[in-house]
């Protein structure tokens, strides 16, 4: 019976670190939890900036399609096609509420 004391003894100590640690990870856990949600709730600069771009080239697609109809539609009305004139008006009224949300680029 003697070999089993020291079992017990070295079981108990080992048990201790594993209840410690247990314990550690359970203290900790708020603070990673809350940690992570604030991680996953902001936004950083880089991201922000992305996302800002890839609204700007939406806008800009969106603006191509609007001139290349307009053009279109031009076209149209100087042939003497009247629906044409009206909607050439109407593209052109989209076209101008657009482009003041289009950054514009220096000329080099």
């Amino acid at each position: 019976m003697k070999p089993i004391l020291p079992l017990a003894l070295l079981a108990a100590l080992a048990l201790q670190g594993c209840i410690a640690k247990t314990a550690f990870d359970v203290a900790t856990a708020p603070v990673r939890v809350a940690g992570k949600a604030v991680d996953l709730a902001t936004t950083s600069q880089s991201e922000a900036d992305e996302k800002r771009g890839r609204e700007i080239r939406q806008r800009e697609e969106e603006l191509a399609k609007l001139e290349r109809r307009y053009r279109k539609q031009r076209e149209d009305c100087e042939d003497g096609n009247r629906k044409a004139c009206d909607k050439a008006r109407e593209t052109y009224d989209d076209i101008q509420r657009i482009l003041p949300t289009i950054p514009h680029e220096p000329e080099r």
